[in-house]
């Protein structure tokens, strides 16, 4: 799933074959009232999911005092919501036969920086999101993991939203952060990496 339709489908159309297939649906998950349906549709379709990764998201900078409240929701929404939503709609089909789900988050839920007081409150309340549900979810046989990360050279810092001056050359690359999800995805179901942590080399960005 993800909001750009055409991206996603092209993506799908690379990857199926006579033995994979794929099933894709575009779904805005800053919009709350949408995500069930459509998941709902998705997983109507003979797919019975065994891994979950929430990876979408977004971030702010600015100061929190001069912040709209428009804007802060629309970032929980993003950030937090959006995740307990997929989250809610897919665990059915996880219980059937255990599964995992994977939340990427940022090291700045352990941190504070000037101007990104938003982006961190919303990475922090969704660690404590996976960790409560890791609990819950664990007589179920699901495993719930997050992999936290440092900057990330993607889209992210070209929007609007997002105004800074770090050397993206030295942030890590999606295709490191897609390896890092890969190799947490093919661990055994007797074992449970709850956090992983990966950063740049040369520190916080």
């Amino acid at each position: 799933m993800a909001r750009s339709g055409d991206e996603l489908e092209a993506l799908a159309q690379g990857l199926r074959s006579s033995t994979c297939r794929v099933e894709t649906s575009s779904v805005d998950l800053s919009d709350a009232a949408t995500i069930a349906p459509k998941l709902a549709e998705l997983l109507s379709r003979g797919l019975r999911p065994t891994l979950v990764i929430n990876n979408a998201g977004a971030a702010y900078t600015g100061a929190l005092a001069e912040m709209s409240l428009e804007r802060w929701q629309w970032l929980m929404q993003l950030n937090v919501t959006s995740v307990l939503q997929v989250c809610q709609a897919t665990l059915p089909a996880l219980r059937q036969g255990g599964g995992q789900i994977i939340n990427v988050s940022s090291h700045a839920a352990r941190h504070a920086f000037p101007d990104w007081g938003a982006y961190c409150t919303s990475k922090a309340a969704l660690a404590s999101l996976t960790r409560c549900l890791a609990e819950e979810e664990r007589p179920h046989g699901i495993r719930v993991s997050t992999l936290t990360l440092g900057a990330v050279n993607t889209p992210l810092w070209d929007t609007e939203t997002v105004h800074s001056s770090f050397d993206r050359h030295a942030m890590l690359t999606s295709e490191r952060v897609a390896e890092t999800l890969w190799s947490l995805a093919q661990q055994p179901s007797t074992q449970v990496v709850e956090d992983l942590t990966l950063m740049p080399a040369a520190g916080v960005l």
